[in-house]
């Protein structure tokens, strides 16, 4: 039990140190300038809100004015805050941010914390990079029970 602790423990801690450190980031986006400010536009009821079709054109016409847009990643669509916003499938991950009723367009820029959260997920790395952080997570808990097993047996034994 001694060893495969040990060994374990060697082969799990470089994945497990990269996603404690890529959480503690991620938990702290904002005030690190990972993530952008926008200023929130009004609070509107979904009835008021420009078809998804027509705010996913404007957010391609503000990033690739006449061009072609990328292809979209998500959208993420908040009425409480009415925003709507778009990121695209590009390498720098743009991010459009719209006022939800009438589409104009609040913030365009580049989503920083994205690569963190691939990298914390393992996503960056395909879905091995998925499996692996799987694994990681399989490795923290057998080391957690290993690790308990090692503590408790000798006291128990002694008793």
């Amino acid at each position: 039990m001694f060893h495969a602790h040990l060994w374990l423990g060697v082969l799990g801690s470089l994945a497990l140190i990269v996603i404690c450190i890529t959480g503690v980031l991620l938990n702290h986006k904002r005030p690190l300038g990972l993530m952008p400010e926008v200023a929130n536009a009004e609070a509107q009821p979904l009835s008021a809100a420009l078809p998804l079709h027509e705010l996913v054109a404007l957010a391609g016409d503000a990033v690739a004015p006449g061009g072609e847009p990328p292809d979209v990643d998500r959208m993420d669509i908040r009425p409480a805050d009415g925003l709507a916003k778009v990121r695209f499938e590009d390498r720098v991950v743009t991010e459009v941010t719209l006022d939800l009723a009438t589409g104009t367009v609040l913030d365009l820029g580049e989503r920083n914390d994205v690569f963190l959260e691939k990298l914390h997920s393992g996503e960056i790395f395909g879905d091995r990079g998925i499996l692996i952080s799987d694994a990681a997570a399989v490795v923290l808990t057998l080391l957690l029970l290993s690790g308990y097993w090692l503590w408790l047996y000798p006291r128990r034994r002694t008793r």
